[in-house]
Formats: structure tokens, sequence, C-alpha cells
């Protein structure tokens, strides 16, 4: 390992548009912002910025890791397509990390208070009663691989050999109601996902040398994206 190793992090799988420098596995500087249609018109712009920051170039690189979904079709597209004209660009390697997995990471380092064998459920909004979601324990180990489901209130009644869930991300807000005087079910609301998240699985898998196709590579979407049409006025 060289001694200073920066990864150029971003996140734009959820509302939240997020670019975060790590150096050796840190971060060091981030810009983000929160909402709708901010990616396209921000993205270049906070990358710029926390270059700014950390007092660096684009050539001082040594890669950029990018939240690869599951999540918002036109965040993610644009975070991907962002970060793979990066690489191509500048010649280096390209990391992809797991949304929800990172998001975990995340909620992990905020939080002193989970309950000790809880499962954690990272959860992205899709709309209506489905969230892109997976199950993992406190060492990150993923018990549930990522998938979508429509959450009822008949939803992780199943507790044996565990005290429990905690629910966190965008899609777990809406169920604060519906989980109410549940004590097996803690529903952390407002959590804000963000490209420091990253940190981990992105420094690890450039340990590893665990690379994508700048090419080929394209974000995990998990479900196929449905255009809708604006209805007629009468």
């Amino acid at each position: 390992m060289t001694e200073n190793t920066y990864i150029l992090q971003i996140e734009t799988a959820t509302p939240v548009c997020s670019v975060a420098l790590a150096k050796n596995g840190k971060t060091i500087a981030a810009v983000e912002a929160d909402g709708p249609n901010l990616h396209a018109s921000n993205i270049t712009l906070f990358i710029d910025e926390v270059l700014q920051k950390a007092a660096i170039t684009r050539s001082d690189l040594r890669a950029v890791a990018v939240s690869k979904g599951p999540g918002s079709y036109t965040g993610l597209r644009i975070g991907v397509s962002t970060a793979k004209g990066l690489c191509y660009a500048l010649d280096i390697p390209l990391i992809a990390v797991n949304t929800l997995e990172a998001m975990t990471y995340g909620f992990i380092s905020q939080r002193h208070d989970i309950e000790e064998g809880r499962i954690l459920v990272p959860m992205i909004d899709a709309r209506r009663m489905e969230v892109y979601m997976a199950k993992y324990n406190a060492e990150l180990d993923c018990l549930v691989e990522t998938a979508a489901e429509i959450i009822d209130e008949h939803s992780f009644e199943a507790t044996t050999g565990h005290p429990g869930y905690v629910l966190f991300g965008s899609g777990a807000d809406k169920f604060d109601t519906l989980f109410d005087g549940r004590e097996s079910i803690q529903v952390k609301t407002n959590f804000r996902n963000a490209a420091s998240f990253l940190d981990q699985s992105a420094f690890q898998k450039f340990q590893q040398g665990s690379f994508e196709d700048v090419v080929y590579f394209e974000p995990y979407y998990l479900k196929d994206f449905i255009a809708t049409t604006p209805k007629k006025r009468k």
C-alpha cells in the first residue's frame, strides 16, 4: 500500500447526493445535499469541492468507489456514469459497493444504542409499501440477500434466536406508525445516507484488488425501470 491512498466515493442511490474523499480508508472531506433531482446538476461540482477541500487534484486519486444500488434508477445511472467517466479518463480502478451494505456500516458507526443480537434491516424506498432491503448482523455479515419486498403488519414476525429487528433508511420511515408498539421491531427514522459510508468496503476492495470492468459495469437496479406517462389534460 502506498503512503496515501485517496479514493473518491460517490453515493447517488437515494435522494441524497453525496461525494466523499477517503484517505487510507477514512473520509477527510465530504459534500452532500438532500433533495429531488439534485444529482445531475451537483455531482461534478461536489467532486471538485471535495478535492479542493483536501488540497489534491484528480491525478492524486487511486480509485473511484460508487454506491452500486439498489436504489433510484436515475440516481444510480448518474453516479455510475460519472464514476466510470473518471476512471476511464484517469486510468484508475472502479470499485462498487452494495448500497444497503454501506448503509448498514454507516448506521452501526453512528449508533451506540443497538440492542445486542438485533438484526439490522437497511431499507430504500421503492414507492408505496415496497422497499429494497437486506438483513445484516452487527458484524456486517449479510444474513438475507438484497431483495424487493412489500411490507405489511405481518412482516418481521419471526424473531426466533434474536430479540428483534432494527429498521432504518428512506424506506423505513414510512413504517414508523405501522410497527408502533411492537417491541421486537424498532424503526429508526431520519437516517441519512452518505458517501462516507463506503469507506470500509471501498478500502478493503482496493487492497484486495477487487475492481469492476469500467466498460461493462452496470448499476444494481434490482428492478427494471418503468416509465410513467403523464395524464392528458381534459
